[in-house]
């Protein structure tokens, strides 16, 4: 069967730009999690992995890169997978085969995916320097003040952040809060809101 993945980082997120093309696929499969949750361990991409295992996915096509992963070596090692079961990865906007016609990897579309990883990631770390650097300006000159005593965080804004997520992964496999509190360093508490807001 051929399947289209789609993802997008927060619940109010919409992913009709992603699906343009979603008649010429068997299945579609959305996720929204945080680009920073490796492949298989996201709702929809445990999905896909058990439907890979049975043999029963002809081509994977996703939008762009970045919908798999925003590490690069996350990405890679997804792409690998799919690779080595002869699974063609079809990045649409970006018009990039994993593999040629007759099956081998294909050279031109691993480089230019290994540098639009590489050009992302770098992107997004600038990102996070250059808003830690504004802060810590805005702390010396007094006009930081953070979020307001007493304001909420909306739970999709905190559901997008990496150490829920780590949580949420660990909590979809059974692992014990007494594992995940000592591998994550959180409190019985921020599981618990984990498990309450994110767990069906």
């Amino acid at each position: 069967m051929k399947i289209l993945y789609t993802r997008t980082s927060t619940l109010d997120q919409k992913t009709d730009r992603q699906r343009i093309t979603e008649k010429n696929f068997d299945f579609v499969f959305e996720d929204k999690v945080s680009g920073s949750i490796p492949f298989f361990e996201r709702p929809e991409g445990k999905k896909i992995y058990t439907l890979l295992s049975e043999n029963k996915i002809t081509s994977l096509s996703v939008w762009q890169v970045d919908r798999l992963g925003r590490n690069l070596l996350d990405i890679l090692s997804t792409i690998k997978f799919f690779t080595d079961s002869k699974i063609n990865i079809n990045f649409i906007d970006q018009s990039l085969n994993t593999l040629l016609e007759n099956g081998s990897e294909n050279p031109i579309a691993t480089m230019f995916i290994s540098m639009l990883g590489c050009i992302g990631q770098m992107t997004r770390n600038q990102i996070l320097e250059n808003q830690k650097q504004g802060i810590e300006i805005a702390k010396i000159k007094g006009t930081y003040r953070g979020r307001k005593t007493g304001s909420k965080e909306a739970v999709s804004d905190w559901a997008t952040k990496n150490k829920v997520n780590k949580v949420k992964a660990l909590l979809s496999k059974g692992v014990s809060y007494q594992v995940i509190q000592d591998t994550l360093n959180c409190s019985p508490n921020f599981i618990g809101k984990v498990k309450k807001n994110l767990i069906q």
